[in-house]
């Protein structure tokens, strides 16, 4: 049985939208992944995008952050604004758009670099030289993705001698200590064992004290546990939207209930 999360509070019901995506289609050449799609983000909330496989949850997440502006062949019509702004817009910069929005893949990536090194790439990149400076953005990066009582005596070791719970984690300091609004997760915990994906799971609560999560998962137990929102993919549509506990307890659309209920999927 799936346990949904209490009832968010008035406050969480009135918090701002931070994401809007507004009538979205997304074509890889002329195949059409997403169809129309609609949906707003709130403001230090968790959303999660769920559905069967190849639903198009993953293709939506990337247009967030313009990762499809790097796929040839694959392209975003509609309008996605960020704090009010297209973020497709003639305007817009995608490498500022990436700084704001930044993404956690299903896998961990690991640079095969320091630890330390892994987790200041981002800031040194932007033109951050200051040691001292490095320092205290590693340690608060680390310590936003509860890693830096693991990690704090072998910084200097290489990423890839850490677990795999480890090193996601480390991702999503990577993508902290540029200091983002949104932080985009895609699948995070999909690689990993139990314990691991547990510790991913209290890290998300967390991260809302200060960023905007949107979470692709395909645990519908997870997206119960950690979401405020949810949102049903299928066959490149959303399906529905709405409060978590009401899509898990009280779907309007019955594909959102068989989905649910375990008929499809």
């Amino acid at each position: 049985m799936i346990e949904p999360p209490a009832e968010p509070t008035a406050e969480a019901l009135a918090a701002k939208d931070k994401i809007v995506a507004k009538d979205v289609d997304i074509y890889y050449g002329a195949f059409q992944a997403i169809k129309h799609a609609s949906l707003s983000m709130k403001a230090q909330e968790v959303t999660a995008l769920i559905g069967p496989s190849g639903c198009g949850k993953s293709t939506f997440l990337r247009a967030l952050n313009r990762m499809h502006d790097l796929t040839p062949g694959a392209r975003v019509e509609g309008s996605i604004l960020l704090d009010g702004a297209d973020i497709y817009g003639s305007d817009a910069d995608p490498v500022v758009i990436r700084h704001r929005v930044g993404m956690v893949f299903q896998r961990p990536n690991p640079f095969p670099k320091t630890i330390y090194e892994n987790v200041v790439y981002g800031p040194r990149i932007h033109g951050e030289r200051s040691k001292h400076k490095l320092d205290e953005i590693a340690e608060h990066a680390l310590r936003g993705a509860a890693l830096w009582d693991e990690v704090k005596d072998r910084l200097h070791r290489s990423a890839l001698d850490l677990s795999g719970g480890q090193q996601q984690r480390m991702c999503i300091a990577r993508a902290i200590a540029l200091d983002p609004e949104v932080i985009l997760m895609d699948e995070p915990a999909s690689a990993l064992d139990p314990i691991a994906t547990s510790k991913i799971e209290d890290l998300i609560g967390v991260l809302t004290e200060k960023f905007t999560v949107v979470i692709v998962t395909h645990s519908m137990q997870q997206a119960a546990r950690i979401s405020d929102y949810t949102a049903f993919f299928h066959l490149g549509e959303i399906v529905e939207v709405g409060l978590t506990n009401q899509i898990f307890t009280h779907p309007r659309e019955k594909r959102t209930e068989d989905y649910i209920t375990g008929r499809f999927g």
